[in-house]
């Protein structure tokens, strides 16, 4: 598509990403041009590079629909607005960045047709679905999601909510930002500036006559101590944290000190999950698995097919389209809480998890492999891995070269 030729040069860009189903845009000033990049299933893909002269226009353009300072290039800025779409509106924030070369812009794009998910539609497998369903039916208690940023846990947060909401209950949220408005819910953004953090905002939302609690992220010593108070006086608290695996977040929250009775009477739950790439079900095809893949999956004896994409017009060739959630879930029952309550290691932990329905992050994306939803080079790729594979060297950079 010829950009140049039309005036309204950041729109035409937008909506091209729009169209190619991205969630950013990438403006980056280099040496003597401008590249624009979208970010597609969690990597950034290359959607043009312009002439060093329409670099100027396209960042005005972009500050003046987002109401920034036009003027002002020597400090970060934020922005919104709404782009109108055939049939639907589009929400946009704006971040521009000063460095050595300019200011690089990015646009996060929320399209609110979009955003909100069933939890069918996640990939979360029917033993966990069930299993996951138990814990977030509770009258009350303390549900966390756990993974590194971009792994999906806000997008699984707002597809619980969508089946919590009742007409009876009060479900009340506190978030940074709020990236999706669902009718029904009370939603709080944070705003640091006027002095509302996770903190505060959490200690109005108890007075607010809350049955069910929503939390963005538990981020500190107070947050923490606050949502497993809430828990225990009859809210059900549902909330995130940044930890590897769903074991480790009884680990984070004691390193933030909470106490450990206090956490084992509160803690209904974790659930760990990544993102990986669905293999693109216009040009998928089969094959055989590698030696090396073979050995990464476990697998003996009569071999299975597997499936990968091609790469076609619908993937941008790159034979991915979409993503699902790869995931393990450790339910919290009263003897799991007396081993929290103790201080049992995480062997100790996932040794009772197992016998309450728990399987690895590794496992379930081996299920996902041998179903044909996604591939071992996205394992690879997004660093999932059993311990003994990691061990074998399986980790670092190794799957790299794989990536199809």
């Amino acid at each position: 598509m010829d950009f140049l030729n039309n005036g309204k040069l950041a729109q035409q860009l937008l909506e091209e990403a729009i169209l190619n189903r991205a969630s950013d845009v990438h403006v980056e000033p280099l040496e003597g041009e401008v590249r624009v990049r979208m970010r597609i299933d969690g990597l950034l893909q290359e959607l043009c590079r312009l002439p060093w002269s329409s670099y100027a226009t396209l960042v005005s353009q972009l500050k003046v629909l987002s109401g920034m300072d036009i003027a002002e290039k020597r400090v970060p800025q934020d922005g919104r607005w709404q782009l109108q779409m055939p049939g639907r509106i589009i929400d946009l924030r704006l971040s521009t960045l000063p460095t050595i070369r300019g200011e690089k812009v990015v646009v996060r794009i929320l399209d609110q047709e979009q955003g909100v998910r069933h939890l069918e539609d996640l990939g979360m497998s029917s033993d966990n679905l069930c299993l996951y369903r138990q814990m977030y039916t509770a009258a009350n208690g303390l549900l966390l999601l756990t993974g590194p940023t971009g792994s999906g846990k806000t997008t699984s947060l707002y597809a619980t909510l969508q089946e919590l909401k009742q007409e009876g209950l009060n479900l009340v949220t506190v978030e940074d930002p709020v990236e999706y408005k669902l009718e029904g819910i009370n939603q709080v953004a944070v705003n640091r500036k006027a002095g509302l953090d996770f903190a505060t905002g959490l200690r109005s939302l108890v007075r607010q006559d809350p049955d069910i609690i929503m939390v963005g992220e538990i981020r500190d010593k107070e947050t923490a101590a606050m949502a497993v108070q809430s828990a225990l006086t009859g809210h059900l608290v549902l909330s995130t944290l940044h930890t590897n695996s769903a074991v480790g977040a009884v680990a984070r929250l004691l390193d933030m000190g909470v106490e450990a009775y206090l956490l084992a009477a509160a803690l209904r739950g974790v659930l760990a999950q990544r993102l990986v790439r669905r293999v693109c079900g216009h040009c998928a095809e089969a094959y055989a698995p590698t030696p090396k893949e073979q050995h990464f999956l476990g697998l003996q004896g009569e071999l299975p097919v597997l499936r990968r994409g091609r790469g076609c017009e619908h993937c941008r060739g790159t034979g991915y389209a979409g993503r699902l959630a790869v995931q393990e879930l450790l339910p919290v029952d009263e003897y799991m809480g007396e081993l929290i309550s103790a201080g049992a290691g995480k062997a100790a932990l996932l040794s009772h998890g197992t016998s309450l329905g728990w399987r690895s992050l590794y496992a379930d994306a081996v299920d996902k492999v041998l179903a044909g939803q996604t591939t071992v080079s996205e394992l690879w790729r997004v660093g999932i891995f059993g311990e003994e594979k990691a061990a074998m060297g399986y980790g670092g950079g190794e799957g790299a070269q794989y990536v199809h």
